[in-house]
Formats: C-alpha cells, structure tokens, sequence
C-alpha cells in the first residue's frame, strides 16, 4: 500500500468520509429514540448512519437488539434476547409515517430462540407499514430462519417489496466468521424464494476484506446468481473494535469497479460495490422501484 494514500488511522484515503451538513440527522435520532426503536445503523456502527440520517431514512431492526449468534464481523450484541414486543411493528409504521418515507428496509437481529424465527413479527411489521403507508416500497432484510421453509413463506405471504438476505462471505471463511451460519442453507434460501415466488427480487450483500480470494468471490457471485439472486451489493468489511475480526485488506475504488464488472459478466444487472456500500444502503435507488 502507498503509505501516502492512508491517513492517521491507518486506512486508505478513500475510506474517510466527511459528515453530513444539516440538522436531520438529530432529528431522526431523537424520533427513533422516543418511539423505543433500533436501527441496524446505530447497533452495528454502520459508517453511513450520519449520511442516511441526515436525508430522512434508517433501517428499522426489530425483534430486540440482541442476537442469538455471534458473528465475528458483526457489532450486534450477542445475549440472551429480550421477549419480542407486540407494540413494535405499530411503532415502526408511525416512525416510517413521521418520516413520510417512500421506501423502507426492516431488518432484524438472529432469533434462533423463537419457534419461526421471528417470521410472524416480519409479517406483522410489514402489515403495520402498509396500514399507514399504503404507496412505500418495504425491503425486508431477513436471517436465515435455519432454513424453516414455513417461516420463510410467512414473510413472503406478507408480500415485501425486496427480499435480502446476505451470504456476507464465501464459503471457506464461514467457519471463521460466521460460525452459526451455513453458506448451502443460505444459498438455498435464495432458491426457496424462487420457488415459492418467482416474480420476487431477490438481493444479497458480501463483505470484502476478510481474506477470501478473488477467486472465491467470483464463485460466490455464481453461487448466488445461479441460485436466484438478482441483486449484489460488496462492501468492504471494517473492524468494529479490537474484539472483532481483523481487516485482512482493503479494497481500492479501482478493484471494486473490477468486481462490478464481475458481477455483471456473471449475469447481474442491479448491482452496487464500494468501500461504503452496505447491504441496504441507498437500497431505493438500487431496487430499480
């Protein structure tokens, strides 16, 4: 690495990202708050939240803000969850409705504790946001429910707008990364949705950076499109804190363009790389909706 491209931190150049000008940010941040909601932007240290915040939009993540796995990339708490809250999906739509939001992503922490996984509560949230936005576009961001396929068609009956599910790494690397994962199931699921839906867009996101080669990402590509998935975002993965994995290597602005062009000789046409890009960032813009 040119040491004249890093700064004091010692990342690239190209990962230091200004903050927002304007007063939104504060705003949406005290919404969420009063209204007892998470946002996978705050729980995981997403480097975009000022951004997204600041232009009137959040990944709402229900289901508590602890999870039943611990991935090792991840900042999420893992701990022994807190009962799932009734009130919540309501709580969603009226924040969603205060934000006068056109497209909204759900996400939610791992509940392996729960009979579906947390299936039903996709469900409800979703009918909730529809009830008082009735035009919104809503991208669910779902875990793999241990491939439960009646968990799965739960969601789905619940007609989401977007399907995602990130793979986040290639397979050689599960086992250290995602240890309470599995890359076939995650794949599967993919398929499942075709199965069950054809006509639902269907969308994954990687993280790079880890130590997978180029050439394991490219089969993960594959893998994915030949599953079913249509829409790819890659990003580079950043250390959360020292407890986490180490960032193995950083990604220029010119390889991430090499891996869009990848992608899109495997298939893809919906498809966003960079340092910066998260799985449900400027998620309208790329659905296509």
């Amino acid at each position: 690495m040119n040491p004249e491209k890093t700064i004091k931190t010692g990342k690239p150049a190209w990962l230091k990202k200004s903050l927002p000008k304007g007063g939104d940010y504060q705003r949406v941040r005290n919404l969420l708050s009063k209204a007892m909601l998470h946002t996978v932007c705050k729980e995981a240290n997403c480097p975009n939240m000022f951004e997204c915040f600041s232009k009137d939009t959040a990944t709402f993540m229900i289901l508590g803000s602890e999870c039943t796995r611990n991935c090792r990339f991840c900042n999420i708490t893992n701990n022994i969850p807190s009962p799932v809250d009734p009130g919540e999906p309501l709580r969603v739509a009226k924040a969603a409705l205060d934000l006068n939001l056109k497209y909204i992503v759900v996400t939610s922490v791992t509940r392996d504790d729960l009979e579906d996984g947390g299936a039903s509560h996709f469900a409800a949230t979703l009918q909730a946001v529809r009830s008082m936005l009735t035009h919104a576009k809503i991208e669910v961001l779902i875990p793999d429910f241990k491939g439960d396929k009646d968990a799965l068609q739960t969601v789905l009956s619940a007609k989401p707008d977007v399907l995602n599910h990130n793979i986040e790494t290639v397979a050689s690397l599960y086992p250290r990364v995602r240890p309470e994962a599995i890359y076939e199931r995650s794949l599967s699921l993919f398929q499942t949705v075709k199965s069950m839906d054809p006509a639902m867009p269907v969308k994954s996101g990687i993280m790079v950076g880890l130590g997978e080669t180029l050439e394991e990402l490219e089969q993960t590509l594959r893998d994915l499109f030949s599953h079913g998935c249509d829409i790819i975002t890659i990003g580079q993965y950043l250390q959360p804190t020292q407890n986490h994995l180490l960032v193995e290597k950083y990604y220029s602005p010119q390889e991430f363009e090499a891996l869009e062009k990848t992608a899109r000789k495997i298939g893809f046409e919906k498809i966003a790389t960079g340092p910066f890009v998260r799985s449900s960032y400027q998620a309208h813009e790329l659905s296509g909706l």
